[in-house]
């Protein structure tokens, strides 16, 4: 008798739960509701309890849910689509950029040389004079500052122009660093100097700047200041419709920075973080690394804000600096500062070496990603990939291919074959395809980011922007707005470009909002939390300015934010 009690009782208390979590926290209702699930059904509302979808569906069906507690929003025939996820971010970074001085906008050589002698007026003489990833393929005349202009703009100051792994030093620069004709590679690594016709350097560095003695100028940020700046670049995130990102690079200070916004509660989107792993150094080294990495509580235990999902390391060099690894010889280009005409890039870690680095990754059960522009790259990195998974689960890890610009239709279908994921920057497409085809003509590009090829063979491919710089969805570097994003894929138009680059390789709209939804939640391990408006999934949605499904094809960049929600939860609203 006892037990019978006890089990009504429980029942009773059961079905109490159910009752209220059957009453929403939240209905919005009245409009056009974008699930991007399998079917990418559209329904009229969806009603949000605990943080989470209850339903998904029609007006009559979601009102249900509303309680007395319930706030009601009528959408007004607005569209609302799951919250946005960026595949490959660098915020730490990133947030910092400006923090010292305002950087302005270049795209001359001028604007460059401006800057570098408003830098010399400000800094006492001797001192280092650094600007980062300004791409030679974004300045109008598509080309380095010669070592002899920044000599005359900044004669008593060591300059260095970085563009990613490249860079253009001028004379005191190269003296300061004992780069001169007779220098060498002495770690094992890759890279090299170029030399002019009598020997002597130019200024321009392939993937050597961990040579350069650069000193830093810049003021020092308080732990506050860091997690401030953070703060406002996820708010801006939220601004254009970002619920969850991808660090495609992070290295231990970002890892706390993190764990202490989320131990504080304000994080304001989820992290999934890629831990950095080094390419240079012993393997035993690069080993004990990726171990380290796969016991921290961040991948073994779930949390939905901030998780640890694999590694990242580099594998090949720049598109928009010249050194990317092809399978093909790049060809001479004065905008490259290339001379050899079998030069084809920079692989920077040996196929054995590879080989040994992913392994310890899958044997970790932690996804391995790398940097890999070039055809050359992204094929070696595949096959390392399909060697292993004759005796290790590769595919069960997601083994992920980095930017893959250049690809192959060989890639492709092998991606496919073994289970390969892309991280693909379109807005790459959108600001150096007039370079690139001035460079490697049209042909030669049929396979630049090649996102309907990826569609087609069931590759499952993301979007993301590799922001490293500013904040400021339109101003930064790399565009990290996903607006202009899912335009450039369906469209293939590019800025200082006429028509269409490949439009063969167009996406759909549907398979553009799946591109940076659900394919970025299947890329780092989220899909079954988010990625879609399903019920039982985490309540990560944005309400829209625009239909982005029958808007005309040239408003679709144009896209504004109206709200932001995570986890039900209003972070983001429009003034």
């Amino acid at each position: 008798m006892r037990f019978l009690l006890l089990a009504l009782l429980s029942s009773l208390f059961m079905h109490a739960e159910v009752l209220h979590a059957a009453e929403a926290d939240l209905i919005l209702h009245s409009g056009k509701i974008v699930t991007v699930d399998r079917a990418f059904s559209i329904q009229q509302a969806v009603a949000i309890g605990g943080g989470k979808l209850l339903q998904v569906g029609s007006n009559d069906a979601v009102l249900k849910l509303k309680g007395a507690g319930t706030e009601v929003i009528d959408l007004q025939g607005k569209t609302v689509i799951p919250g946005l996820i960026d595949s490959h971010v660098h915020p730490a970074a990133a947030s910092l950029t400006e923090f010292d001085h305002d950087i302005p906008t270049m795209e001359k050589i001028q604007d460059v040389l401006d800057y570098i002698a408003a830098r010399a007026k400000v800094l006492p003489t001797g001192k280092w004079i650094h600007l980062q990833q300004v791409f030679i393929t974004r300045l109008k005349e598509q080309r380095y500052p010669t070592r002899a202009e920044m000599d005359r703009v900044a004669p008593e100051h060591p300059v260095l122009f970085r563009t990613g792994p490249d860079a253009s030093l001028n004379s005191l620069a190269l003296k300061l660093s004992a780069i001169d004709r007779n220098f060498k590679v002495s770690d094992g690594g890759p890279g090299f100097i170029e030399k002019d016709s009598a020997g002597e350097p130019t200024g321009i560095l392939r993937n050597c700047t961990r040579f350069v003695k650069v000193e830093s100028t810049a003021r020092v940020p308080t732990d506050e200041e860091k997690r401030q700046r953070l703060r406002e670049l996820f708010k801006d995130y939220n601004a254009v419709g970002l619920t969850a990102i991808g660090d495609r690079d992070t290295g231990v200070a970002a890892l706390e920075l993190y764990r202490e916004l989320r131990k504080r509660g304000e994080l304001t989107l989820r992290v999934a973080a890629s831990a950095s792993v080094p390419y240079i150094g012993s393997i035993e080294q690069i080993q004990e690394r990726i171990r380290t990495i796969a016991v921290d509580t961040l991948f073994k235990e779930r949390d939905e804000w901030l998780r640890i999902i694999g590694i990242k390391t580099y594998l090949d060099g720049g598109m928009l600096t010249g050194s990317a690894y092809m399978r093909e010889p790049w060809g001479l280009s004065k905008t490259y500062s290339i001379t050899d005409p079998a030069y084809r890039g920079v692989l920077f870690i040996p196929p054995e070496k590879l080989s040994a680095m992913v392994r310890t990754t899958v044997e970790a059960k932690l996804q391995f990603t790398a940097h890999a522009q070039g055809d050359g790259a992204v094929q070696t990195l595949l096959e390392t990939y399909e060697s292993l998974a004759k005796e290790l689960p590769v595919r069960e890890t997601r083994p992920c291919v980095t930017h893959a610009s250049f690809q192959s239709k060989e890639a492709i279908e092998l991606a496919a074959k073994i289970g390969a994921v892309m991280d693909i920057q379109p807005a790459w497409l959108y600001l150096d395809a007039s370079t690139l085809v001035g460079h490697f003509g049209y042909e030669r590009l049929r396979y630049f980011v090649p996102l309907k090829s990826h569609f087609d063979a069931g590759v499952i491919v993301g979007g993301g922007s590799d922001h490293m710089q500013k904040i400021g969805s339109l101003r930064a570097i790399n565009l990290y707005n996903p607006f202009l994003g899912m335009a450039t894929a369906i469209t293939r138009r590019a800025r200082w470009y006429e028509g269409r680059l490949h439009p063969e390789e167009s996406l759909t709209r549907e398979q553009a909002l799946r591109f940076y939804t659900i394919n970025n939640a299947y890329l780092l391990f989220s899909e079954d939390r988010i990625g879609s408006l399903e019920p039982g999934k985490l309540a990560d949605l944005v309400v829209l300015d625009r239909d982005l499904l029958t808007c005309p094809e040239d408003d679709i960049a144009a896209t504004k934010v109206l709200r932001t929600y995570i986890a039900g939860k209003l972070i983001y609203s429009a003034p």
